[in-house]
């Protein structure tokens, strides 16, 4: 993509009423306006929100989004020409559920009140298997600890990946801390139909440009839905 597509997608993004970018100090210091009251102020309802972080272009924002009317749903990513994908389809489509926020996903807790967040989607993120780069998986502890202060206590992460070491990885974090998993499987699809609810079923069959990608490379899909809390006796 050449610089003056990315400047003028860029440009289009922030005209946009959907797509919303913090200043560097509301980054930083957690002072955005709608911190707290994303479903009144912004949505105009009051429905549960569900993020998807490191979003890309948005493809799991949208089609979750045209499955859940009555909730509201937040791509997040630094990248705006990234964003620009989904929230001109967005746009074009005419969806009122839709929501973009362009940040590190580091400050994510900066952006949402305790308990806003209804439930978490992290599709096909960057594995990052350096191991000096761990604690920058978005399933290591550290982003947990973020996410719990946003999450309602009986919200959900979804975990989408390729990636056996990403996988794994969050699966040690799981046991390690004594959280609680809801789904798990290693490759979304070869199970039956009786192997998730039929609504998950639904969901997982959303699929991403990458996602695309992997398959056609012969890759398996893995799928991890748990609770970022500690199980309960």
């Amino acid at each position: 993509m050449g610089r003056k597509d990315k400047l003028k997608k860029f440009a289009e993004v922030s005209e946009m009423d959907h797509v919303i970018e913090p200043s560097r100090e509301q980054m930083f210091e957690g002072t955005l306006p709608l911190k707290g009251k994303w479903a009144k102020e912004h949505f105009g309802n009051d429905n549960p929100i569900v993020l998807e972080l490191a979003c890309g272009k948005g493809e799991y924002t949208l089609g979750l989004a045209e499955r859940y009317p009555d909730r509201n749903f937040i791509g997040v990513d630094i990248k705006g020409n990234r964003i620009w994908k989904g929230a001109k389809t967005a746009q074009d489509k005419g969806m009122t559920n839709v929501a973009f926020l362009r940040t590190h996903i580091d400050s994510i807790h900066q952006f949402f009140g305790p308990q806003e967040v209804n439930d978490i989607w992290i599709t096909f993120p960057d594995p990052q298997k350096k191991g000096k780069r761990r604690r920058k998986r978005l399933t290591h502890p550290l982003f947990l600890e973020r996410y719990r202060r946003i999450l309602h206590p009986s919200g959900t992460i979804s975990l989408k990946t390729d990636s056996s070491h990403l996988f794994d990885f969050t699966m040690d974090t799981i046991l390690e801390h004594g959280l609680e998993v809801i789904h798990q499987c290693l490759d979304v699809y070869y199970v039956g139909p009786d192997k998730f609810p039929d609504d998950l079923m639904d969901e997982l069959e959303i699929k991403t440009f990458y996602e695309r990608m992997w398959l056609e490379e012969g890759k398996t899909i893995k799928f991890i839905r748990f609770r970022p809390w500690i199980r309960s006796n």
